[in-house]
């Protein structure tokens, strides 16, 4: 998890906002999954959801520091 966050981190603000974008999608999908009983997704999913998080608080972060 902390490779995550630090692999996150790194990005600048447009990577992020392309990250932001695949994460959305892949939780779409993967909703998909879930609906037609994969219980696969389930743990993909929720990792996705807090990646997305992540890439959102760090997106805040930057924003906040250019204001």
């Amino acid at each position: 998890m902390a490779r995550r966050v630090e692999k996150f981190k790194e990005m600048n603000a447009n990577e992020l906002d392309i990250q932001q974008r695949e994460l959305a999608e892949q939780i779409f999908r993967l909703r998909f999954q879930l609906a037609s009983g994969q219980a696969e997704g389930l743990k993909k999913m929720r990792e996705a959801r807090r990646d997305l998080a992540r890439v959102k608080t760090l997106l805040r972060q930057k924003e906040a520091r250019k204001a």
